[in-house]
């Protein structure tokens, strides 16, 4: 049995956080989104936050999995 289809949200790459879940004036939104994409490049599920150094899943990992676990993920390919 196939999982099923994804349902992340059209209107936004896997790159691009939602704006609740990491704000465009984020002082180290830089830092975080080059660790994000750093982390997709190389196939990785997750990358260690700059900023508090909790261990954060990447939107590919998330979308792989075709479901929202509503944990509140920075990077929710979901989130609409």
């Amino acid at each position: 049995m196939s999982p099923p289809p994804s349902r992340r949200s059209p209107d936004r790459p896997l790159s691009e956080p939602h704006p609740s879940r990491l704000a465009q004036d984020h002082p180290r939104r830089h830092e975080i989104l080059a660790a994000h994409d750093a982390a997709m490049r190389a196939g990785e599920a997750g990358y260690v936050d700059p900023e508090t150094g909790l261990y954060v899943l990447t939107a590919a990992f998330l979308d792989a999995r075709s479901t929202c676990c509503d944990s509140g993920c920075r990077h929710c390919p979901y989130l609409r």
